[in-house]
């Protein structure tokens, strides 16, 4: 596939919407619409058998959901992985972690956007002040048991795909897989 043209159709400080043409392999032209964002970073912070989450409202569901600390740069600025891990751990839980361990790579959609993650196991936790933006003021954050967690899973209280698909992740670092 070959893009043909290209065209920002919306931008603010997070996102750019772009609309480009493109020619198919047969020759075809069409459209993609495609949401271009920073590269993210997802971490898990565990201590022993519990992990920490972080809810807050997600505007677009409309409903508040449980999640993993996760976010990218402001002004969509490009910011090397690991630091925007122990920034976003700090700004949305005040932890800290004495270690980051990257568990893998994830794509949020890769049918419309060009965002990708990375998730981090963060461990050797210190507690501290959070440093949370002005839309995370209602963000609440707390420890859970992971037997807790996957009950969540299956019982739709954690239905955010990165958080779901970053604990797999998790599990297979510990298998050594």
């Amino acid at each position: 596939m070959r893009t043909t043209s290209s065209r920002e159709v919306y931008a603010n400080a997070w996102m750019t919407v772009r609309e480009d043409g493109i020619r198919r392999p047969d020759g075809s032209d069409g459209i993609y619409g495609v949401v271009d964002k920073p590269d993210y970073a997802l971490i898990i912070p565990l201590d022993g058998d519990r992990i920490h989450l972080v809810e807050q409202f997600r505007y677009p569901l409309g409903q508040r959901r449980w999640e993993f600390p996760q976010g990218t740069a402001p002004d969509r600025a490009e910011v090397e992985t690991a630091e925007l891990a122990a920034r976003e751990l700090r700004e949305e839980t005040g932890l800290r972690a004495e270690r980051l361990t990257e568990l893998g790579r994830l794509d949020v959609a890769p049918g419309m956007s060009s965002q990708r993650g990375r998730a981090y196991l963060a461990t050797g936790l210190t507690a501290g002040e959070h440093e949370r933006e002005p839309e995370e003021q209602d963000m609440r954050a707390a420890w859970f048991e992971r037997a807790e967690f996957e009950r969540m899973i299956r019982g739709g209280a954690v239905t955010d795909a990165q958080s779901v698909a970053a604990y797999q992740l998790l599990c297979l670092h510990e298998r050594g897989v």
